[in-house]
């Protein structure tokens, strides 16, 4: 398996039980959305919480030049070492959100 396809699985694993998770409160329904032909990989939360709607992307993952681009985590997640833990080389992982001159003090990539 090449490194893109290894990624993917991981990317999808890695999502897929995290959305498997319940959401304690509220009506809110947690699913993936992966688009492998564009390398998209994001978690939506959706419903209601009593009279507060809920909606939006809690985990947002991109494969792009061979990396894996961490885009949005608004969870308790270190989904970054997951992804070490599982594998993944520092050096293959940018961790998006973060401002560009801030990269370099992360201990990820940078591009």
């Amino acid at each position: 398996m090449d490194t893109i396809e290894s990624y993917r699985n991981v990317i999808q694993s890695l999502l897929t039980a995290y959305a498997a998770i319940p959401i304690a409160n509220g009506s809110i329904d947690c699913y993936t959305v992966f688009d492998t032909k564009q390398d998209h990989y994001q978690v939506m939360n959706v419903g209601w919480d009593g009279h507060r709607r809920v909606y939006g992307c809690v985990l947002h993952l991109d494969i792009l030049k061979g990396k894996i681009w961490i885009q949005q985590n608004m969870t308790e997640m270190r989904i970054a070492q997951e992804l070490v833990d599982l594998g993944v080389a520092k050096e293959d992982i940018v961790l998006g959100f973060q401002a560009p001159e801030m990269r370099e003090y992360t201990g990820y990539a940078t591009v």
